[in-house]
């Protein structure tokens, strides 16, 4: 089978952003553009002769064509074998495990994270690579380079492959391989936690529910909770992925989770609710009548962690991204053990991972996860919960008081501005910067500004300098907020405004979240002059 070479020309804008290339779906459709991108990921890793890869989505809309498309390019270039899930299904935290488990080159994933899906909405791809973890920012830069220079690309002219049926076939001269998208995952979570304990848990009456968002992790959910470990049919909702989501948004927060979070507040709540998001790398953690943010359910997974048996020697380090709140460090302190603060973007916990200096990452945009993988990971976030909960028999509101009597509690929200004018984000962001030299010791909103300063993060694996990654403003008396534009939207700008606020080791721990942060929204509005640039002090979405 003749590969056949396609004349093409250079799409502008294919920079992969945090989490890859995430664009409308409509975009992603246009002749060429996706081969454009694959092939400039292929040259980019030096070509994909000889290589194994692993491929799956979310399910999203224009997963399957894609995937056919991807499959067809692998084989034109030379590939020797491709893992594809059964139906092009696969998690994120899957693909990275099954790139490690086999050893593979690397994979590509499809999906748009948290993102509506649709032919109107978003669509994404990334590629991680052999470690299991997203490209490195030498590689995106590689891929974005490829891209800008485009002429050709390489396919076959042949059907679509069967991807429904479990087993192996050949395209051209290329090995695929169908795989179960839950086996290998469920086999590596059983090894982690205390199947057994967690048995006995639902075994004893506890109540759970699961949203799964009709997003990718329905399937792993349904499989785990209700097959293994023995939860009461029902418990996992909305488990069956479709193309739009349901037409609903994959976010799993208080916001998009409204249903799940409207009957963990009522008097018929459950005793633990969660969600995951579209590609199954977040997920939200809420008690009965009790909320855990995801900066609180990183402290809590780490001060806990012992209590599974895949972390009862202790955790090696803590990474948290820089937005995310300080609860985290404050655990790494008492286990006199490292805490790392990295950018946005779960490829920079990479390093750290593979060098052994971390067992626990998260970010406060809902991802947790640990050295089992090189992604954040929804599920596994939710069974460490559940191994914790079974071990201590109490409550996740108890879990909750018990850390923060013991720890004190940082209150943490995070403001979205969303499809803001580019040209206007830009300019309160410019203002920011050209402020923060004479910022520290100036009095903003009746608060004191202890230190401001633009982030950038210096890898201690490998040396590399990642700049410009958030404006940082600290406060006297343990506030703190960050100002950052996302790089996860498709349309415009997102402003996201984080704002933390300790409250002492022997402090307030019961009061409304927002109300413990008023002072600081305040000086944060006041610092960046917010009204007049972008014309709104209204956030779009709280979580």
């Amino acid at each position: 089978m003749t590969p056949k070479i396609i004349a093409t020309q250079p799409f502008e804008g294919q920079k992969p952003g945090t989490s890859g290339l995430r664009k409308k779906t409509r975009v992603f459709m246009q002749p060429h553009y996706l081969e454009n991108f694959v092939q400039a990921t292929l040259d980019a890793i030096g070509g994909a002769q000889g290589k194994c890869f692993v491929v799956g989505g979310d399910g999203r809309y224009f997963n399957r064509d894609a995937i056919q498309t991807i499959l067809r390019m692998a084989a034109a270039n030379g590939a020797a074998e491709v893992i594809v899930g059964r139906n092009g299904i696969l998690s994120t935290p899957a693909v990275s495990h099954l790139i490690r488990l086999n050893e593979t080159d690397g994979g590509f994933i499809l999906s748009a994270s948290h993102n509506p899906g649709g032919i109107d909405e978003d669509f994404g791809l990334k590629f991680n690579a052999a470690n299991g973890g997203p490209a490195p920012e030498n590689l995106t830069a590689k891929i974005y380079e490829a891209t800008t220079a485009m002429a050709t690309y390489k396919t076959l002219e042949t059907d679509d492959l069967d991807l429904d049926q479990l087993g192996e076939t050949r395209l051209g001269a290329m090995l695929v391989r169908v795989v179960d998208p839950v086996e290998s995952y469920q086999t590596l979570m059983e090894s982690l936690f205390d199947f057994g304990a967690i048995r006995t848990l639902f075994a004893g009456g506890f109540t759970m529910r699961f949203d799964a968002m009709h997003a990718v992790t329905g399937p792993y959910a349904t499989a785990i909770l209700e097959g293994a470990l023995g939860a009461p049919a029902g418990t996992v909702v909305n488990g069956i992925p479709l193309e739009d989501f349901g037409k609903g948004h994959p976010d799993p927060n208080p916001i998009w989770a409204k249903t799940l979070m409207d009957e963990m507040m009522s008097d018929t709540a459950p005793d633990l609710g969660a969600a995951s998001d579209g590609d199954g790398d977040r997920n939200m953690i809420v008690g009965r009548g009790a909320y855990v943010t995801p900066s609180d359910s990183l402290a809590v997974l780490a001060a806990n962690a012992h209590l599974a048996h895949a972390y009862d020697k202790g955790l090696a380090g803590i990474a948290r991204s820089m937005p995310t709140s300080a609860a985290a460090d404050r655990v790494a302190a008492k286990l006199g053990i490292e805490a790392f603060e990295t950018p946005t973007g779960w490829k920079f916990f990479g390093n750290l991972l593979d060098a052994g200096r971390v067992t626990l990452c998260g970010e406060e945009s809902a991802g947790t996860g640990s050295n089992h993988v090189r992604e954040k990971d929804g599920l596994w976030a939710v069974l460490l919960w559940l191994n914790i909960l079974a071990v201590r028999k109490q409550s996740v509101a108890e879990i909750m008081q018990s850390h923060w009597d013991e720890f004190g509690r940082d209150y943490y929200s995070r403001y979205d501005f969303e499809a803001v004018a580019t040209d206007k984000a830009n300019a309160l962001m410019e203002g920011l910067i050209a402020k923060l030299p004479t910022l520290a010791g100036q009095q903003v909103g009746g608060l004191i500004v202890a230190s401001a300063d633009e982030f950038s993060y210096l890898d201690p694996v490998d040396g590399s300098v990642s700049n410009h990654q958030g404006i940082r403003i600290g406060f006297e008396g343990g506030g703190r907020a960050v100002f950052r534009l996302s790089g996860t939207g498709t349309e415009g700008a997102t402003l996201r405004v984080y704002l933390e606020q300790f409250s002492g080791a022997q402090g307030d721990t019961g009061q409304e979240t927002q109300a413990a942060l008023t002072a600081v929204w305040q000086a944060a509005q006041e610092v960046s002059d917010m009204a007049r640039h972008i014309g709104r002090t209204t956030p779009d979405v709280v979580t």
